[in-house]
């Protein structure tokens, strides 16, 4: 019986990974695609992101939603059971697409293949890592001090998914200038796997043939594919933090998402995302932060059978001040 291929995209906090996964949804050329959509945090909205799409192709029973934990420490507990719920359908998908969580390791996912469970009915074709050029370039990855770097949990987990990885997908190549894309480039090929190559793109826009296809059988492949994290025996996330913020009704989605900026820039949070509810527009208003960028647009009209509220999802590094970044949104809010 041929194996069903099934791709692991990952790729640190807001790299593009939803948008690359959006980008292969409208170009599946009548392929059945599952998506399996893991989130850091109690809130899910990559897979309301991808259902807002308008893409007819990506139906609500074709992506599956795994929140509050990361994929990497839930594999029995979730993954696997999600796995076999698509694989057992009466239409089984031809391909599946797996969306790690920005903090969460591959190569743990990469083995819960071996298990007796799926062992013989579906192959890690490959693992894909997106990457955020400028936040690369930006030195956003890597300690000051080297003697330290081992200490550094954002460089870890990066340094993980770069491991793991068959491609790279060298992400938002157009916010960045030719010096800094050579810069970011060095940096990854000093970091990868022999075996392994890279991309350039914008939007997460690659060419699906270049990503479906790899026949890697990954999970045949674990020795060639080293981990920080090997030797630990267990993985946490203690070093980072999550936390939800509900407003109200928000009438210049515009200047709050100006006022992200300084609010990010201030308490160091790594990721904002959420969608907010704008008096007067019958559309849903999308927040997208990464770093010191601020995305916001409309992407679908609210339904009729869901609360039109705005909430936040927060990401940041453990410690991060709750009570001083609620009261600068809500400062921003009223201003």
């Amino acid at each position: 019986m041929r194996k069903i291929p099934a791709t692991i995209i990952t790729g640190f906090l807001g790299a593009g990974k939803t948008s690359l996964l959006r980008h292969l949804v409208a170009n599946a050329a009548g392929r059945r695609l599952a998506l399996v959509i893991n989130e850091f945090g109690e809130l899910g909205i990559d897979r309301e992101l991808l259902l807002g799409c308008g893409i007819e192709s990506c139906r609500s029973d074709d992506v599956v939603e795994l929140a509050n934990g990361c994929i990497c420490c839930t594999v029995a507990e979730d993954f696997l059971p999600a796995l076999e719920k698509l694989l057992d359908r009466p239409d089984p998908p031809e391909h599946i697409l797996i969306e790690t969580s920005g903090l969460a390791l591959p190569k743990p996912l990469v083995q819960a293949f071996n298990w007796p469970e799926i062992k013989a009915r579906v192959t890690v074709d490959g693992v894909v890592a997106v990457i955020d050029a400028p936040a690369l370039a930006a030195g956003r990855f890597a300690d000051t001090t080297p003697e330290l770097a081992h200490d550094n949990p954002l460089d870890e987990v990066f340094g993980d998914q770069l491991a793991c990885a068959d491609l790279v997908v060298l992400n938002k190549t157009d916010l960045t200038d030719a010096a800094t894309l050579d810069l970011a480039e060095r940096e990854i090929g000093s970091r990868l796997r022999s075996q392994a190559r890279h991309v350039k793109a914008t939007f997460g826009k690659v060419p699906p043939q270049l990503l479906l296809g790899l026949s890697a059988a990954a999970e045949d492949d674990l020795a060639s594919r080293p981990s920080q994290h090997d030797l630990e025996g267990e993985h946490d996330h203690d070093d980072f933090d999550s936390f939800v913020i509900t407003l109200g009704p928000i009438t210049n989605s515009a200047a709050l998402a100006k006022s992200l900026s300084g609010v990010i820039a201030t308490h160091d949070i790594l990721r904002i995302k959420g969608f907010l509810a704008v008096p007067g527009k019958a559309f849903r208003h999308v927040v997208q932060a990464v770093g010191p960028r601020v995305e916001h647009y409309f992407d679908r009209p609210w339904r009729n059978d869901e609360a039109r509220a705005s909430r936040l999802v927060v990401i940041g590094r453990k410690g991060i001040d709750r009570v001083a970044i609620k009261a600068a949104i809500a400062a921003a809010m009223s201003a």
